[in-house]
Formats: C-alpha cells, structure tokens, sequence
C-alpha cells in the first residue's frame, strides 16, 4: 500500500479509535482499489470513475461500503495537503436498502438451548464454554467480537453486569441474567488455568481468546446437533432474537438502543418491523379514540 493509504489508516487508528475489525476492512477495500488505479493520492477524477467498472459485480452495499473509504480517505488526503481537489463525486453511490434480521423464533430458542443444556450436564469444559457462550449471546444481545474478547475480570461479581467493549471502543453496561450468571459460574470452575490467560474464553491455538470464525463454527455445529437449519444460525443472528424477544415484551426502544450499543436510534428501529401487531394492538387499545364508537 501506498504511505497515504498507510497513514490515512494510522489516523483511523490513533484519533478516531476505529476497531480492528474496521481497520482491517478499510484496509483491505483500499489496497483493491490501489491495485486497480494505483496511488489513491494522484488518482484523477477519471481513474476513481473507472472503479464502477471493477465494482459491476458487487452487491449494492459492499460497493457503497468501498465508496465510503474512499470518500473518507480522499477528504484526509484534502486535509492532508497532498490533493487540492476532491474525486469521490465519480464514486459510484448505490443506493441500499437495510436487510431486515434474520430471527429465531422462541421454539427454535428452546430446542438450542435444549441441546446445549443436555450436552452440558456433565463437566465437559467444550460443552459447559458453549453453553456460556449462546447463553452471553442470546441473554445479554452481544456482538461475537465483544463476546470472545471478552477479559476475565469481566465476569461479575457484585452486580450482574459486565463492561463490554463496543465499536470505536465505546464501553457500555450490560446486564446478565440468572441463567448466563450460572453457566459463567460453571464455565469458571472447569476454565483451564494453564496457559495462564486474561481472556474469559482463552484460545488453544495462536490467537489470546477464541476467535469469531470458531464461535460461529461452534454454533452452527450446535444447531445441527439440535436438528435445525446451521445455514439459517449465527452469533449475529441470536444478538438479533435477544433483541427482537424483548421488544416483544414490551422492552423500550431507547433502552434497547443502550443494551446493544448502537449510537444511532435508527439502527435499533430495523426492530419494530417484527412486531408491528403488537404495535396495532397497542394503538388500538391506547388510543383515546379507540374506545368511542364508530359514526353511522
């Protein structure tokens, strides 16, 4: 890459605490696009044009994700003094449509955790860690990311929270229930102590903690076991039954905005769309209006 390329990464980094997975991302979308028209710093208007060619076969949003790290790293490069005119107009700007969640229904619920309870009875540390695991993701909505990395003064023990990690390293709280408090509780006590680890779910391997691709390699494995569909579960997708189930029961917005940690309200609102009968029902029976009898 380029020594633009590599310090508009290092601000990233530095100033604005972007995550390694976001690092990784920019980085990657960057040097394909360096690959294709060279130094993104005296690319002209014409070459950034041409990447709508190379991006033809892409979907909507992966090519608007790779416009955005252009955008951004040409308004650094302006800053920077190493351009005087700003390309990204010749951005291709697709326009996209947020995907609605994928959702496990309560009886797909039961029977993977069903399994995994079975398959815990006893004290085999595989199975008791991914019974702690699912129980993390589905009982508190994190992220895999925030779940594997998660230290092992995390756990709680005055108050059932935990401080987790968010993206841009924001930090939020977020409760544990009684049920993820006891499978902790059990995963502790057959943890292995050595290697001595910080992490709460430490890796065998090279990496410090267990990585995300083995999280969702564990539960898709998990969901064959239980007879579901692996293709249709994820670590993601529990996050989103966490966060659907609540709502269903009645949960605020606002409040489950904090629990997942999104800055912006709007991502939370993709929720709603699961639960628009209970909203009708809601209107209909809160309404002032809705108990005064129809006009003839």
């Amino acid at each position: 890459m380029s020594a633009a390329t590599e310090a508009f990464l290092a601000m990233l980094a530095a100033e604005r605490g972007a995550a390694a997975n976001t690092l990784a991302a920019y980085r990657r979308d960057l040097a394909q696009a360096e690959e294709a028209i060279g130094d993104l710093a005296a690319a002209d208007r014409d070459a950034v044009g041409s990447l709508a060619g190379e991006w033809s076969s892409l979907a909507p949003a992966s090519v608007a994700r790779k416009a955005s790290a252009l955008r951004q790293f040409f308004g650094f490069a302006i800053d920077e003094g190493w351009r005087g005119d700003d390309p990204s107009g010749a951005l291709p700007a697709p326009r996209t449509r947020r995907p609605l969640p994928k959702v496990m229904g309560h009886d797909q619920i039961a029977k993977l955790f069903a399994r995994a309870e079975e398959e815990a009875s006893g004290e085999d540390p595989a199975a008791v860690r991914l019974l702690a695991l699912i129980e993390l993701l589905y009982g508190s909505g994190l992220r895999a990311s925030e779940l594997v990395s998660l230290p092992l003064s995390a756990v709680p023990r005055d108050a059932p929270f935990i401080t987790v990690t968010g993206k841009g390293g924001a930090s939020r709280l977020v409760p544990v229930g009684t049920r993820a408090l006891e499978a902790l509780g059990r995963w502790l006590a057959v943890r292995p102590q050595e290697p001595a680890s910080r992490y709460l779910f430490p890796s065998r391997g090279k990496e410090p903690f267990l990585s995300r691709v083995r999280l969702f390699q564990l539960l898709k494995e998990l969901a064959a076991r239980a007879g579901l569909d692996p293709a249709a579960i994820s670590p993601h997708v529990l996050r989103h039954a966490f966060a659907t189930h609540l709502l269903e029961g009645g949960a605020d917005l606002r409040v489950l905005q904090t629990l997942l940690g999104h800055a912006d309200i709007s991502t939370t609102q993709i929720y709603t769309h699961v639960d628009a009968a209970r909203l009708v029902a809601l209107v209909n029976s809160r309404h002032p209006l809705a108990t005064r009898a129809t006009s003839d």
